[in-house]
């Protein structure tokens, strides 16, 4: 396969799986989400492979969430906001092989749901964890809220979409959201590790187990596939522009003035 947004490779078992997008902070376009949603279907289902890592190119970050030049109330793709963030979603989660989010920076916004939703997180200590939706004129009202809270509680969830904080490497351990956390030089060392650790395991027992975990969650689809369609609506008001044309304009924005 041919990729322009994205990288494949294929290391010792492993699927390295590397949104290439650097100069913009590995933030993902329609293209991206399309190669990233291919590249795990690949994965996926290569027997010659045990385990996927999904992971940002450059030292400064993992993933932005989506891209804001691609955004002027609506993305540049296909899917109810003009993202196929459904789709996405749901190949990480059904791919029958863990996958492991390598995170070396910023984890923020759509970027920080990403790595929520892989199975494993494994971060260097300059990582950097965060929301920041209603700061900018959006949400994700789906698995990055509902699954949050799974994976690091109500309370701590509802602090990291209200306040808009962020959070370090090793907080991000300490709340649940990442398994490990490593000097930023042994990172990738201790990705791969964990990948080749994996392809030891049974492959079948380690689809069952992934199925199992989903089982419980599951009826979360439902819920992003609902709450996709009100984010659109949502990004059609006044209220959502706000936020994108105060990142145009480099000031802070004044949500209120729009608010019924």
């Amino acid at each position: 396969m041919q990729f322009q947004d994205i990288t494949y490779e294929i290391r010792n078992g492993v699927a390295w799986i590397v949104i290439n997008r650097p100069d913009k902070m590995n933030a993902f376009r329609g293209t991206t989400c399309d190669e990233l949603i291919k590249a795990l279907y690949k994965a996926g289902y290569d027997k010659q492979v045990g385990a996927i890592v999904l992971a940002g190119a450059g030292d400064r970050a993992f993933c932005t969430g989506g891209d804001q030049s691609a955004h002027d109330g609506g993305y540049d793709g296909r899917g109810t906001i003009g993202l196929p963030m459904e789709e996405l979603h749901a190949a990480i989660r059904d791919v029958p092989k863990p996958v492991i989010a390598r995170v070396q920076g910023f984890a923020i916004g759509g970027g920080n749901v990403l790595a929520t939703l892989c199975d494993l997180t494994i971060c260097s200590e300059k990582a950097v964890f965060g929301q920041v939706g209603p700061k900018m004129g959006s949400v994700d009202p789906g698995y990055g809220t509902a699954y949050l809270a799974r994976v690091v509680g109500e309370k701590r969830a509802r602090e990291m979409w209200y306040l808009c904080r962020r959070y370090s490497g090793q907080e991000a351990v300490a709340m649940g959201l990442a398994n490990l956390c490593v000097p930023h030089a042994e990172l990738d060392a201790e990705v791969q590790r964990w990948g080749e650790e994996l392809c030891e395991r049974s492959p079948t027992a380690l689809a069952i187990a992934k199925r199992s975990f989903n089982m419980d969650t599951a009826h979360q689809a439902g819920i992003a596939g609902m709450g996709m369609l009100a984010l659109k609506l949502y990004y059609d008001t006044d209220e959502s522009k706000e936020g994108v044309n105060a990142l145009k304009d480099k000031r802070k924005p004044d949500f209120r003035k729009y608010a019924k």
